[in-house]
C-alpha cells in the first residue's frame, strides 16, 4: 500500500465549528424516529413489526456505511467524501419529510443511514489539519456535539410532530444538515488522500455483513415471539451463524476488506471496540427505560407524563451528554484514556444501580439519566479519541469506523434486549410491565457495564499502546 505525506493546510475555529454544526444537525436528524414511533405507526397505519423495522433500519444501514465511508475517506480525502455523503443524507431527509407511506419513509431512512459515516470522516479531517494535542480536544468537541444534537432531536421531535406535522419533524433538521454541509464545503480546505492502493469496494463483504446485521436484529426483535415456533427461531440463529462465519472468512481473505478485521488485533482498537459495545449496551437501558417509566400511569407506579413533560425531564441528560465530549477530550489529553474510561464506567454503574434502587420520584430518574448520559459521553469519546490517535494517520477512518459500528450494534442490542425484558415482564391482559421488569433491566445493564472494568484494567494509561 502506498501512502502520501503531503501536509494538509491548518484550519481555524470556523472550520472546526462547521464540523461541529454538521455533527449537531446529523445527530438531530438521526434521533427523530425513536420518540415519535407511536405517532408514525398511527399516521401510517403500521403494524408493530413494521414499526420495529423502521426503528432499526437507520442503525443497520449506518453500521454498513460507516466502514466504507472511513475507507474512502482515507483513500480519497475526508472533505471530498463527507460532502458527497451528506448529499445522500440530505436527499434521504427530504424523502422522509415528503413520504406519503411506509415504503417511501423506509427508503428515506436507508438514505439517511449514510449520516453515521460522517463522524469518522470528521476525525480524518481534524487529524489532517490540526496538531496532535489540538486534534484530541477537537475530536471530543465534535463527538459531544453529535450526542448533544441527538438529544436535542429527541426532545424536539415530539413537539414538532404534534404542533406542526411529522413532515416538519424530518424537514427542519434536514435543512440544518444542508446548511452545515455548505459551511463545511466553504470553510474546510481539501485534505490530501492518504491511501493510493486503488482497490474497489468489498461487495461480498458488504452483502454478508448486511445479512449478519439484519438477521441479528430479527433474532433480537422477534426472539420472544418465536419461542412458540422453535424451528423458525433455530433457522434464524443458523442463518445468523452462517452469515457471520461467511463474512469473517471473506474479510480475512479479501485484498481490500470492507472492515479490516486485522485492525482488531491491535490492542488499542480491539479493547476500544469491546468497551464501546459493553458501555453502549448499558447506556441503551437508561435511554429506553427512563422515558417508559415516566409514561407509566400515575395510578400504577409511574408518573403519567406527557411527551412535552418527558422532553423537559430529559433536558439535564441532554446537557450532560453535550458537555461530556469536550470534557472527555480534555481529560484524555491530561490524564490519559484509562483514567477517563474508568471514571465513566464507575459513574454509569452507579447511575444504573441508583435507578434500579430508587425510581419513585421524578428527580430520581432525572439525576440517574443525567449520570448515565454523562458517563456514556465520557467513555465513548475517550474510546474514539484513543483509537483515532493510536493508529497511523492513513488508518484513522478504518479504526474509528470499527468503534462507531460497535457503538451502533451495542445500542441496538441493548434496546432490543431491554424491550424483551419489559415484554416478558408484562402480565397477561395488561399493557403495563411489572415494576420488577424495570428493575431487572437496570440491574442487568449495570452488570454489563461493570464487566467492562475487566477490560479497562488491561489498558495502558496513555493513548498509545
Amino acid at each position: 500500500m502506498t501512502t502520501t505525506h503531503a501536509p494538509a493546510p491548518p484550519i481555524g475555529k470556523a472550520a472546526v465549528g462547521a464540523l461541529g454544526a454538521l455533527a449537531v444537525a446529523t445527530g438531530a436528524l438521526e434521533s427523530v424516529v425513536t420518540p415519535t414511533l407511536p405517532l408514525l405507526q398511527r399516521e401510517l397505519d403500521m403494524s408493530p413489526a413494521e414499526g420495529a423495522l423502521l426503528s432499526i433500519v437507520l442503525l443497520v444501514t449506518g453500521a454498513l456505511i460507516t466502514p466504507i465511508a472511513g475507507t474512502l475517506g482515507d483513500r480519497y480525502g475526508g472533505k471530498r467524501v463527507v460532502v458527497r455523503l451528506m448529499a445522500v443524507v440530505c436527499a434521504g431527509g427530504l424523502v422522509s419529510a415528503l413520504a406519503p407511506n411506509l415504503p417511501v419513509l423506509l427508503l428515506g431512512q436507508v438514505l439517511q443511514g449514510a449520516m453515521v459515516g460522517a463522524l469518522p470522516l470528521s476525525f480524518i479531517l481534524v487529524r489532517a489539519h490540526l496538531p496532535a494535542g489540538e486534534s484530541k480536544v477537537a475530536i471530543g468537541v465534535v463527538s459531544g456535539l453529535f450526542v448533544g444534537g441527538a438529544m436535542a432531536g429527541t426532545l424536539a421531535a415530539g413537539p414538532v410532530a404534534e404542533g406542526l406535522s411529522r413532515h416538519w419533524m424530518f424537514a427542519l433538521p434536514t435543512f440544518a444538515v444542508i446548511g452545515a454541509t455548505v459551511l463545511v464545503h466553504r470553510l474546510m480546505p481539501h485534505d490530501p488522500p492518504r491511501r493510493t492502493d486503488g482497490a474497489g469496494i468489498d461487495w461480498p463483504g458488504l452483502v454478508l455483513l448486511s445479512g449478519t446485521l439484519v438477521t441479528l436484529m430479527l433474532v433480537l426483535g422477534l426472539g420472544a415471539d418465536l419461542v412458540a415456533q422453535p424451528l423458525v427461531l433455530l433457522g434464524l440463529v443458523v442463518l445468523l451463524a452462517a452469515f457471520g462465519t461467511g463474512w469473517v472468512a471473506v474479510e480475512r481473505r479479501a485484498a481490500s476488506p470492507m472492515v479490516d478485521l486485522r485492525m482488531l488485533t491491535r490492542p488499542a482498537v480491539g479493547k476500544s471496540c469491546v468497551l464501546t459495545f459493553l458501555i453502549c449496551v448499558g447506556t441503551s437501558a437508561a435511554t429506553y427505560l427512563v422515558p417508559q417509566l415516566f409514561a407509566v400511569p400515575a395510578d400504577a407506579y409511574g408518573f403519567g407524563a406527557s411527551a412535552t413533560a418527558i422532553g423537559f425531564f430529559l433536558l439535564p441528560g441532554a446537557l450532560a451528554a453535550s458537555l461530556a465530549g469536550p470534557i472527555s477530550g480534555i481529560g484524555v489529553r491530561r490524564l490519559g484514556s484509562r483514567a477517563v474510561v474508568t471514571a465513566g464506567v464507575l459513574l454509569m454503574a452507579v447511575g444504573l444501580l441508583g435507578l434500579a434502587a430508587a425510581h419513585t420520584e421524578i428527580w430520581h430518574l432525572v439525576v440517574g439519566k443525567a449520570l448515565v448520559a454523562l458517563a456514556n459521553g465520557l467513555c465513548v469519546t475517550a474510546m474514539v479519541t484513543r483509537t483515532a490517535t493510536s493508529v497511523d494517520l492513513g488508518d484513522t477512518g478504518i479504526a474509528t469506523g470499527l468503534v462507531l459500528v460497535t457503538r451502533v450494534i451495542g445500542f441496538a442490542v441493548g434496546v432490543q434486549v431491554t424491550g424483551a425484558i419489559l415484554t416478558a415482564g408484562t402480565p397477561a391482559g395488561s399493557k403495563i410491565p411489572a415494576e420488577s421488569a424495570f428493575v431487572a433491566g437496570f440491574v442487568l445493564a449495570a452488570a454489563v457495564t461493570a464487566l467492562s472494568l475487566l477490560v479497562v484494567r488491561t489498558m495502558s494509561k496513555g493513548v498509545k499502546e
